[in-house]
């Protein structure tokens, strides 16, 4: 028995089919279906059905499988303790990001520069999808970090570090009602109440944060447009499409025909946060770069779990 033998029948597994396991594993198909028939022939049980259009374990195949999976595990353990001891980090780390999670202070390029270039050997995915997306991702164990945003307190299992925080204000058309009745450059959160909103998707922060607090006014926002960029939210309103809510940010500044007014009664904030599990990545990579990104952030608030 071989450890290739083990991978092809775990990918085949996992893929559900040998075609899709050998472009995982960059082997051609005949040699994933010969090495998996080997390792039943050596076993002397039928670990595959083959009879459906999805391949899937047998009875015996599901308890190979658990054992499988815990030997690949230990021996890709035994490589990375051996490079830990080296000095030398592979392995990989799955990233979430919220789209523009590069603005203001949040210099994720130039951090991920730096760990690339200390640790070259490691593989970083990135993925940018919604907050509520990536924060069930971060529990699933399907993402190792990730910055997003926060409507509240993280969910159970997740500690989080807020790195942004901005107040949320409404744009709006320079000849919009919302201008005249400004009292000080600000409008009440009651005063959004029927009209039309441009707003960022719904499962971001800043979309729950709103939701939040019009349902504690007593009504429904009523978002109209929608957009995963706060600076085509804002040209939107320029051209009088609706009243953007939207962070207080760099596509918030003086345009032509745009006014940017505050929101008050109560304040609405998004907040964008570093998230992990509690109990921290599995790792090493992950572990590295989690410390590293931690100590390079700049700190708005106390870590959260």
């Amino acid at each position: 028995m071989e450890l290739a033998q083990l991978r092809y029948f775990v990918a085949v597994v996992e893929e559900g089919g040998f075609t899709r396991a050998g472009e995982r594993l960059h082997v051609s198909q005949p040699g994933v279906s010969a090495q998996v028939a080997q390792l039943e022939r050596e076993l002397g049980q039928r670990l595959l059905d083959r009879s459906g259009r999805r391949v899937t374990a047998t009875e015996a195949g599901e308890a190979v499988l658990v054992y499988a999976r815990a030997a690949l595990a230990a021996v890709e353990g035994i490589r990375r303790t051996a490079d830990e001891f080296a000095g030398l980090l592979r392995g990989r780390v799955a990233l979430g990001l919220v789209p523009g999670a590069a603005v203001g202070g949040l210099d994720l390029v130039a951090l991920l520069g730096d760990f690339h270039d200390a640790h070259p050997q490691v593989e970083i995915s990135l993925t940018e999808d919604t907050s509520e997306r990536m924060l069930a991702a971060l529990r699933a164990g399907e993402l190792d970090l990730a910055v997003v945003g926060l409507a509240g307190e993280p969910p159970p299992g997740i500690t989080a570090r807020v790195v942004l925080d901005e107040p949320l204000v409404a744009a709006v058309r320079e000849n919009d009602p919302l201008v005249r009745s400004a009292v000080d450059g600000s409008v009440p959160l009651a005063a959004l109440r029927g009209r039309a909103l441009i707003g960022l998707p719904r499962g971001t922060g800043a979309r729950a944060v709103l939701e939040r607090a019009c349902a504690e006014a007593g009504f429904t926002p009523r978002v109209d447009f929608e957009a995963a960029a706060p600076a085509v939210l804002a040209r939107m309103a320029a051209r009088g499409l609706g009243v953007a809510v939207i962070p207080n940010g760099p596509y918030t500044r003086p345009a032509p025909g745009l006014r940017v007014l505050g929101i008050t009664g109560p304040r609405l904030s998004a907040r964008v946060a570093l998230a992990w599990r509690t109990t921290g990545p599995p790792g090493p990579a992950a572990r590295t770069l989690l410390t590293r990104l931690r100590s390079a952030l700049p700190p708005v608030s106390a870590e959260r779990t």
